[in-house]
């Protein structure tokens, strides 16, 4: 056995050690080397354990031949050793975007297909490369520290264990295993900003500033992970001891900005705004009513929740609908 395909089974050997002999979990495959790698090496690794793995693939219907590709993908996973294998096809709707649509249709999937096959974690195969990518698109859009710490290795049901995994060991242990693997034309397609920075910033940084960008941006996000989860369970202290629809200016206006925007965003949700509704452009409105009130009036955010000032209070509202 290679040292490669070694380091990838250690990557998912603790998270299966965590569960139960008699669990299932969901392994996402695309057909990517970063996929089939991982579908190799948490098959292995869940065997002795007397963990089932499913493998799952996801037709978005995008190109031509995506059921054939599908179809290839689920005989790939049955010759590795792959019991059940499911193939779901999606919808995919554009409205916030193709990127977005595509991803919101595949993990409403995964979510659904792991709830109907009992299984208690989903796998995923993004590597440290991907982690990069993120941490990047984060910045041009000039986000916070929660979204710059980009991907978690473990989100509810969903597990990413190659996070520390390049994409050149993903694809070196897939010739280890004489699987050849698709190479996704969308990932070729210079409309994509992620693609724009795979395939051309990235590489760029790499030429300029020396080797090994990808892997700081990586560390990076981890840190900007722990800064961003300690804000957020000190934040959460002060919103449990909050009437979030009614919050005192002076109260929020003491507080650390970083943990005042945590709780006012906190009370937006709260009132009904949709999750992920929010810019950081509607928080600092909001903030202003704080801690720059020169009698502005009232603001309406997203899913009808009015804000406004009064009696040095901020009063969060949600409108009724017509």
């Amino acid at each position: 056995m290679t040292q490669t395909l070694v380091a990838l089974r250690n990557a998912v050997k603790s998270s299966l050690q965590q569960l139960e002999a008699g669990d299932v979990v969901l392994v996402a495959v695309s057909g990517g080397a970063d996929s089939l790698a991982l579908a190799y090496a948490v098959l292995t690794e869940a065997k002795p354990l007397a963990i089932t793995a499913i493998g799952i693939t996801i037709d978005h219907q995008l190109q031509k031949n995506s059921s054939q590709q599908a179809e290839h993908v689920v005989q790939q996973l049955k010759e590795l050793g792959y019991g059940k294998v499911l193939n779901q096809k999606v919808v995919v709707t554009t409205e916030s975007g193709l990127e977005a649509g595509a991803r919101s249709a595949r993990y409403k999937a995964l979510t659904e297909s792991a709830h109907k096959e009992q299984a208690v974690k989903i796998y995923l195969g993004h590597t440290l490369d991907d982690q990069a990518e993120t941490v990047l698109l984060g910045l041009a859009r000039g986000s916070g520290a929660r979204s710059l710490s980009a991907m978690s290795h473990e989100n509810g049901i969903y597990l990413r264990p190659f996070l520390g995994i390049t994409r050149a060991m993903t694809e070196q242990a897939c010739a280890d295993l004489n699987i050849d693997y698709w190479n996704d034309p969308h990932n070729s397609n210079l409309d994509f900003s992620r693609v724009k920075v795979r395939n051309e910033i990235l590489p760029l940084m790499e030429e300029k500033l020396g080797p090994g960008i990808s892997a700081a941006l990586a560390r990076t996000a981890q840190l900007l992970r722990d800064d961003a989860d300690a804000l957020d369970q000190i934040a959460a202290l002060e919103i449990s001891a909050s009437n979030l629809a009614s919050l005192d200016c002076e109260r929020l206006s003491a507080l650390p900005r970083a943990i005042r925007s945590r709780v006012i965003r906190a009370a937006i949700y709260a009132c009904g705004a949709p999750e992920g509704s929010l810019s950081a452009d509607h928080i600092a409105a909001a903030e202003a009513l704080v801690t720059a009130w020169s009698g502005q009036g009232a603001l309406s955010l997203p899913g009808g929740v009015k804000v406004e000032r009064i009696s040095g209070r901020l009063s969060l509202s949600a409108t009724a609908a017509n």
